[in-house]
């Protein structure tokens, strides 16, 4: 069976890839399985710029058909941000998912609601000789004051999805990977993913 490397130390995009992929046949490798360690600045001014730096990165180490991807929560309110900052958001030394949270609610504190955001994912599949695949998914949505549910990571949590009436961090497994902005992103890489097994 074909092998695909996950390029990410996230166990939450991992559990989410290893979703998404049921089904298809192909062995998910996770970063911890192989023995490659590389440190990936995110240097890139796009998504698409750093999900192909890992993708790559990865792919030419490793030897592997890689999936990288690069994930942002984007609030109208604060013009787009925190965007390809995501996850490192917070001015805390080692901040943490609920830091980022925080940090968010209390830059939105003095704008008006609903604070329309979105997310947004790219994700790259790289093959060791550079070739490289790109797809995109959005998942609209507004950001709301009140942490619900322990389902999910990251900003989850207080990432409401109106037409469900519940945060990201409310849903199943089955159910986020209907809507989320990754789901999306990793449904449209499929053909060019069949394509290479």
């Amino acid at each position: 069976m074909d092998k695909l490397l996950l390029a990410t130390g996230n166990p939450g995009k991992a559990r989410e890839f290893n979703a998404l992929m049921q089904g298809i046949r192909i062995e998910l490798v996770t970063l911890q399985e192989i023995s490659v360690k590389l440190d990936i600045q995110e240097v890139g001014k796009t998504y698409a710029e750093n999900a192909a730096l890992k993708a790559l990165a990865y792919a030419r180490a490793s030897g592997l058909l890689t999936l990288g991807d690069d994930s942002g929560l984007e609030v109208a309110a604060l013009d787009g941000a925190p965007g390809l900052y995501s996850a490192r958001y917070s001015p805390l030394p080692g901040a943490t998912d609920a830091d980022r949270r925080a940090y968010l609610l209390e830059n939105l504190r003095n704008s008006s609601q609903p604070w329309l955001a979105r997310f947004h994912c790219t994700v790259a599949l790289a093959m060791p000789t550079g070739e490289v695949h790109f797809a995109d998914g959005i998942c609209l949505g507004e950001i709301i004051t009140d942490e619900r549910g322990t389902n999910g990571f990251g900003y989850d949590p207080i990432f409401l999805i109106p037409e469900l009436g519940r945060t990201m961090a409310e849903l199943s497994m089955d159910e986020k990977n209907q809507v989320s902005h990754r789901a999306k992103a990793v449904k449209a890489i499929i053909p060019a993913l069949l394509s290479f097994i």
